[in-house]
């Protein structure tokens, strides 16, 4: 269980391994070791090889399994995409038909926080950007309840290289008590601080990168400021 106030980093290969996934991908089209591993070029043993990790899957392998109809991105990255903006949704042909095959996945939303700033409702479908499949067994492992869970896209640099820009983050909205890392929304737009309690009852909010002061929130002034949830799991790129 991840301690209270954790924030947790899933990076790629985060959800089971990429011979886990392999399996798997194989599995829902149907395939045998011998089918699939004749569609992209490798013997039976080698694609078991490669589904027990046992030998680590080359460019080429990959490729041919994304012409058999694997969905590569999975494989590599363990997120089921759904929805992405201006095409067909990644890895199945459908939505309908996607979540026939995502028993034991939640999908939680990713919402444009840019366009959701401001004083209006600030989880409404419009404003969905995408959304990403998790392993409903992991996300309860790690102390988390899915139906609480959204996914917001990180804008700007505040957080230093606790959260950077592009980052998607998972938020729990179930968890509004400082301390820890927080989505607020105050002064009509939305913005991610490391919130402290400090003496006397007030808030500081603070912000991982030095260049950006710390700023204080009074009691008298907490009226102003939402807390809408901890910020628990950072979804982004591996430097």
């Amino acid at each position: 269980m991840v301690p209270n106030g954790a924030l947790v980093k899933w990076d790629l290969y985060r959800m089971g391994t990429i011979g886990e996934r392999i399996r798997l991908e194989r599995e829902r089209l149907g395939h045998s070791q011998t089918t699939l591993g004749g569609l992209s070029g490798v013997t039976k043993k080698t694609q078991m090889l490669y589904e027990t990790d046992k030998r680590i899957p080359k460019a080429d392998y990959l490729v041919a399994l994304a012409q058999a109809g694997i969905d590569v991105q999975y494989v590599l990255s363990g997120n089921k995409l759904i929805g992405s903006s201006g095409g067909e949704p990644f890895g199945y042909h459908s939505e309908e038909e996607s979540a026939s095959e995502m028993v034991g996945f939640s999908k939680i939303p990713i919402y444009d926080i840019e366009a959701a700033a401001g004083d209006g409702r600030l989880f409404d479908a419009e404003l969905i950007e995408t959304a990403i499949h998790f392993d409903t067994e992991q996300l309860q492992h790690d102390g988390l309840n899915p139906s609480q869970l959204v996914g917001i896209r990180v804008r700007g640099d505040s957080m230093g290289e606790t959260l950077q820009d592009g980052d998607r983050v998972l938020v729990d909205r179930s968890s509004r008590t400082p301390d820890g890392v927080f989505l607020l929304r105050m002064d009509g737009g939305l913005r991610i601080k490391r919130v402290q309690r400090v003496a006397g009852g007030a808030w500081m909010l603070i912000s991982d990168n030095t260049h950006y002061q710390p700023e204080m929130i009074k009691p008298e002034e907490m009226g102003q400021v939402e807390i809408i949830g901890e910020c628990r799991v950072r979804i982004g790129k591996i430097n």
